[in-house]
Formats: structure tokens, sequence, C-alpha cells
């Protein structure tokens, strides 16, 4: 039985016990699409200290339910 309480920032039980689906094949770029790609890929987008708070909240609350050993 799966229960729906939550639990380390709102993410749900529910969750946890889905298996992963097969990852599908990637598609080729060409052309423009694949220089949009390359220069998106090379670009750092900036976080904020706030945004990078949060994360690594998320981050230290989830460690604390799981574990991997």
């Amino acid at each position: 039985m799966i229960r729906m309480r939550t639990f380390a920032a709102g993410i749900s039980l529910k969750y946890v016990f889905i298996m992963a689906r097969p990852i599908k094949e990637t598609p080729i770029l060409y052309g423009e699409d694949a220089r949009r790609f390359e220069a998106r890929m090379k670009e750092r987008r900036r976080i904020s200290p706030e945004e990078r708070a949060e994360m690594k909240a998320t981050y230290e609350a989830l460690k604390s339910v799981c574990d991997f050993m």
C-alpha cells in the first residue's frame, strides 16, 4: 500500500515507488538546431543565492530520509 504523505520539500511518497521507464533514443540535431543547442550548452546559467539555499535545503532533506547502504 502506498501512502500519500509527503516528505522533503513536498515530494510525495507516491512517486518514490514508481519504476523508471526506458529512455527513448535521442534524436540527432542538424543545421541551425544543432548550432543553437551547442550555444546554449556553452552558456552558464547563474543561480541566485536564494535558489542555491533552497536547492541545498532540499538536498539535505532528501539525504536525511534516504539510505543508500
